[in-house]
């Protein structure tokens, strides 16, 4: 499988590096491609090809970004267009929600306050699960997507396109233990912002929320 990341955390060596490591242990012996079109500078990586544009591929994930959908940025027009055209199955997270919405027609929206929690998440069938949200922008409308879970304090926590392979979650389904330690150990958010995060509960991953 030929595996692109739309890399945008590529300059934090947990969320980034990190982040994407655990993402990619989900898929069965990828190759992974790497775009970063928000940023040269990058964290080195010892996995994956960095690629200065999109590559022919079998499966796209979008990550989560220090940049806001609600502030647009000329590169995220790229973006954009590539999850419009794409013909092969696509992710989101946290980020990548929400430009996949914009891309559809959605409204994206900044809070007054950022969210930083472990959250119940409400899907549409019943099913209610443990998720990890860190993010200040906010889906208002999911434009196209179809919307299948919620949460307290955000509506529009989880999507699915109702015609192409393409699923979006809000929250961050790669935030494992592990990630947040290495996220303390490298410098990337203090004991202080990691504590707010209650690990202890059963946490949904990225194959229970975007790949089954």
């Amino acid at each position: 499988m030929r595996l692109l990341i739309v890399d945008l955390l590529a300059e934090r060596k947990a969320f980034g590096k990190e982040g994407v490591r655990e993402i990619i242990t989900h898929f069965d012996n990828p190759e992974v491609f790497l775009w970063s079109p928000h940023t040269e500078n990058r964290t080195e990586y010892d996995f994956g090809e960095v690629v200065e544009s999109p590559v022919d591929c079998d499966f796209i994930v979008i990550t989560g970004s220090r940049r806001n959908v609600s502030s647009w940025e000329p590169w995220m027009d790229d973006v954009a267009e590539l999850i419009r055209n794409a013909a092969v199955p696509i992710v989101g997270i946290c980020f990548g929600h929400q430009i996949i919405a914009a891309a559809f027609g959605g409204r994206i929206e900044r809070a007054k306050e950022g969210s930083h929690f472990v959250s119940e998440v409400t899907y549409n069938d019943g099913t209610t699960v443990n998720a990890v949200f860190t993010h200040q922008d906010h889906v208002v409308d999911s434009g196209q997507l179809d919307v299948i879970a919620s949460a307290e304090h955000c509506k529009i926590a989880a999507c699915e396109h109702p015609t192409r392979p393409i699923r979006t979650v809000q929250y961050h389904p790669e935030a494992t233990p592990r990630i947040l330690s290495e996220a303390i150990r490298l410098g990337d958010m203090t004991q202080e912002e990691a504590d707010v995060f209650d690990m202890s509960k059963d946490i949904i991953n990225v194959k229970q929320s975007l790949l089954d």
